[in-house]
């Protein structure tokens, strides 16, 4: 509705860029709260461009919505609860085309929001919050009184806008790092069964390049005296790909009770990741280990084979078939399969995600030889202090890695 909605342009009451520039650099603002940082930067644009309301919406870019966040003038906004469509009405299309829009008429012909036309709003100018590119949300001023707002009105409500979505994305991330980062801590492991004749150790190493990523792995008793054992990645990074590998986390555990099989076990789990989280994808490895006949019955989606190394050899990769990942709505070429292998005592199985042995540009041949020189018959801890020297040595990881190693005592 582009094209539908009124532009004009004008004079309007004196507003120079020095003034503007000062207002949104001041020191003072830069200790603040997000709220009360947005509240000060709202007040002083309604004090520099004559404006009767300011108001700054957050774009919530998984439900395509714009949810009033301040608001100066028209308070009841963020009471209320406010929220715009992407591309409905002035504001869903200022953030649409990310571009200003000016309008000379505010009622529901060009208003989403009846606050602000029944407010008695004669004129809107709205910008788009950019940040790196991304979309963050949208700032828009209003006139209680006939105005005609310029081009120039525009650049300089550009001016504050970048530093807003500067202060906003650095808010946001800072908040999704701590509440990735704190959920998924909650979900790893902090201790694992006590399964006689079988000893486990893990390690986490989150990425240093980016937030907190996907990245999981898990041991839980099951029904019938076995042994579920599982790692997993999920595409993505920061609090939606930590929220992703929790519900992951989660209904595998519930169809681990259900289905023997981890074939079927993933099929369902692929099932229900295609159908509710659309957009997500993961790579799993689940295993489930008799503990009377030390056999591992194991099925891939899309994840790295786990290595296995027998008394007495030196550890290889698992030959096990790799089926298609979880999710995306992906139709597999063929039913999901499992393989089986035997585990006799002093076998050593170890699981990874692919940030330990992925090099950008680089062949995994030299790392997948370096992990597999180093996975030893020592105790799992031994095991994983030694691969993650061996690979990670002292350099940040720019990828998450997770190891997680289980060891058949030799007496087992």
């Amino acid at each position: 509705m582009g094209s539908s909605l009124p532009v004009v342009s004008g004079s309007t009451g004196p507003v120079d860029r020095v003034s503007v520039l000062e207002a949104v650099t001041d020191v003072g603002l830069r200790h603040m709260k997000l709220d009360e940082f947005l509240r000060a930067v709202l007040a002083r644009i309604q004090e520099l461009f004559e404006v009767d309301t300011a108001s700054v919406l957050l774009y919530d870019a998984a439900a395509e919505v714009l949810t009033v966040e301040a608001s100066m003038g028209m308070d009841e906004e963020v009471s209320h609860g406010v929220t715009v469509a992407m591309g409905a009405g002035f504001t869903g299309q200022v953030a649409a085309t990310r571009a200003p829009v000016i309008l000379d008429r505010v009622d529901a012909t060009t208003v989403v929001s009846p606050l602000l036309w029944r407010r008695g709003l004669r004129a809107l100018l709205g910008v788009p919050l950019l940040a790196g590119g991304d979309l963050v949300g949208v700032l828009h001023v209003g006139s209680l009184t006939p105005r005609r707002f310029t081009t120039d009105d525009s650049h300089l409500l550009h001016l504050v806008a970048d530093r807003i979505a500067q202060a906003i994305q650095a808010d946001v991330n800072n908040a999704d790092r701590a509440a990735a980062t704190a959920l998924q801590r909650s979900l790893l492991p902090t201790r694992f069964p006590a399964v006689p004749g079988l000893d486990f150790a893990a390690r986490y190493i989150p990425g240093t390049s980016m937030t907190v990523g996907g990245d999981w792995y898990d041991v839980f008793t099951l029904p019938g005296d076995r042994l579920g054992i599982v790692i997993g990645d999920v595409t993505g990074h920061g609090l939606a790909a930590a929220v992703v590998m929790g519900r992951l986390r989660s209904a595998l555990r519930a169809y681990a009770l259900i289905f023997d099989s981890p074939a079927d076990v993933l099929a369902h789990l692929h099932t229900k990741v295609s159908h509710f989280e659309r957009r997500s994808m993961a790579t799993v490895a689940y295993g489930v280990i008799d503990l009377d006949t030390h056999g591992l019955t194991l099925s891939l989606a899309g994840h790295p084979p786990p290595a296995l190394a027998l008394p007495d050899r030196a550890a290889t990769l698992l030959c096990v078939p790799a089926d298609i990942p979880i999710g995306l709505g992906l139709t597999p070429p063929q039913p999901r399969r499992d393989t089986t292998i035997a585990l006799p005592p002093g076998a050593v199985l170890a699981f990874y995600t692919d940030g330990l042995v992925e090099r950008p540009g680089q062949s995994l041949d030299p790392y997948l030889d370096r992990m597999l020189d180093n996975i030893t018959h020592d105790d799992p801890a031994a095991i994983c202090t030694q691969v993650t020297e061996a690979l990670l040595g002292s350099d940040p990881v720019r990828d998450d890695v997770a190891l997680l190693v289980a060891r058949l005592t030799p007496t087992a």
